[in-house]
């Protein structure tokens, strides 16, 4: 029954799910109609200052991701480092539903640890498996190592939760939006017994699961080779002196010793409160290291550029959507944006037991269309988290809900799952339906223990 249940998810994905380019400008559509009767502002306004002002406005994030694939991918093709990748794939290569278990279980943790790092690894190693695993579906396989994004915010590199713990004002508080409250300690959240729960029974059940849905023999969507070829950044033995600067290891390690020094400096100042600047900075480091030469690397990069063309195309059109989604006018209207009223729709049909199921599910229905963390922990937070207030819900747990609820809906979501997929050679379309599973996994064990957290917190 749950085979034909999967099934179903991934045909009607493969059916009706278009390339996430469309599915950018469907959504851009679906929020421009919303935000006019929300907003009460005009559509030339919606137009110009909610979607126009708006589309630029993740230019930095966005090569921030454009690196996290680019980086991650050179370094992982860098000849030690695929042989280190060989040797753990071929530990979890023995049959297909082991490679589906191990990619899903060594992906969540990876992702808890931190996000960017966990986006890359995962990818990169699925795809090493595919090559030493028979008869493994690599959609699947794809899909159990995006899977385990789903507690990135509950874990190291969660920004709502590293957000309530550092302080903002001379008082020991933090702000976001118009609220300000007194900080959280990653003790009530990130290292709750709840929260450590959520991402265990993660751990443990999704990647069974998973493994358990693996297609029959005469179903499996194997790789196709050419996505598994491997790069030889071999040149010819240098003749001028400007080859001879390409091939000189010297240069590199000039750098490396340069980038470790500032590491060492970071990690004994800041501690591990690493974020995604940091991950991009160790892979960029790493990768030069172990290419050795200026010019190997410089056609490692190369080569791993042709998979970001997905990101450059489609981030804009989503900062645009978050420009729309946060977008009211300074004067007349209704002094309210889109974001804000569908966040007090959740707050009103909420009671001290059911906030957290309602501020999780409210969340992860924001995330569609505000798939930036930080970016809709600023419009839910200042609105989240003084209801949780008034209504009596823990501060720390109302801050988690919102966290799991963005981390949540990203199994359906195609932003997050572009760095994966340009690593992978795969589209949306290939992944998503399997995702659907790992949607529904989540929502049952986050959701019912945040149901669980009302009646006893």
């Amino acid at each position: 029954m749950f085979k034909k249940f999967t099934d179903g998810c991934v045909s009607l994905v493969n059916r009706f799910l278009p390339d996430p380019y469309i599915f950018c400008i469907v959504l851009t559509i679906i929020v421009f109609i919303g935000a006019i009767p929300a907003t009460g502002a005009s559509p030339l306004d919606i137009i110009i200052k909610g979607w126009a002002g708006g589309v630029w406005a993740l230019l930095g994030f966005s090569m921030q991701m454009v690196l996290v694939l680019v980086l991650g991918d050179a370094f992982a093709n860098a000849p030690a480092i695929k042989k280190v990748i060989r040797v753990i794939a071929k530990a979890a290569s023995s049959s297909p539903k082991k490679a589906i278990f191990m990619t899903a279980f060594i992906s969540t943790i990876a992702c808890w640890i931190n996000w960017g790092f966990g986006l890359v690894v995962g990818a990169i190693l699925a795809k090493e498996i595919a090559r030493q695993c028979q008869g493994v579906d690599y959609r699947l396989l794809i899909a159990s190592a995006y899977s385990g994004f789903v507690v990135w915010h509950a874990g190291f590199s969660g920004s709502i939760p590293l957000a309530v713990a550092t302080a903002t004002t001379d008082a020991g508080q933090w702000t976001v939006g118009t609220y300000t409250a007194d900080t959280i300690p990653i003790t009530q959240t990130i290292f709750s017994w709840w929260n450590i729960l959520m991402c265990v029974l993660i751990l443990v059940v999704m990647p069974a699961v998973l493994a358990k849905i693996h297609p029959a023999p005469n179903e499996v969507h194997l790789v196709d080779p050419r996505l598994l070829e491997e790069h030889d950044y071999a040149v010819a033995r240098p003749e001028t002196p400007a080859e001879k600067m390409e091939q000189s290891a010297i240069l590199s390690y000039i750098i490396v010793i340069a980038g470790i020094i500032y590491m060492v400096w970071f990690f004994i100042n800041k501690g591990i409160n690493i974020d995604l600047n940091t991950v991009n900075f160790i892979f960029l480091i790493l990768g030069i290291l172990f290419h050795k030469t200026p010019i190997a690397y410089v056609k490692a990069i190369e080569n791993a550029c042709k998979g970001a063309a997905g990101i450059i195309l489609q981030f804009p059109f989503y900062a645009g959507i978050m420009g729309i989604m946060t977008f009211k006018l300074a004067e007349g209207g209704t002094g309210e944006s889109l974001a804000i009223v569908i966040s007090d729709f959740f707050v009103q049909i909420s009671t001290v037991k059911t906030y957290p199921l309602f501020s999780f599910l409210a969340s992860g229905f924001l995330n569609f269309f505000i798939p930036s963390g930080g970016g809709q922990w600023t419009v839910q937070g200042s609105i989240m988290m003084p209801a949780g207030d008034a209504i009596g819900t823990n501060p720390a747990v109302t801050a988690m809900s919102v966290a799991w609820g963005d981390s949540w809906t990203n199994m359906i979501q195609p932003f997050w799952a572009l760095p994966a997929l340009g690593i992978a050679g795969l589209s949306a379309r290939d992944i998503m339906g399997y995702c659907v599973i790992s949607l529904i996994i989540s929502g049952v064990i986050v959701g019912g223990l945040f149901l669980v957290l009302g009646f006893i917190l």
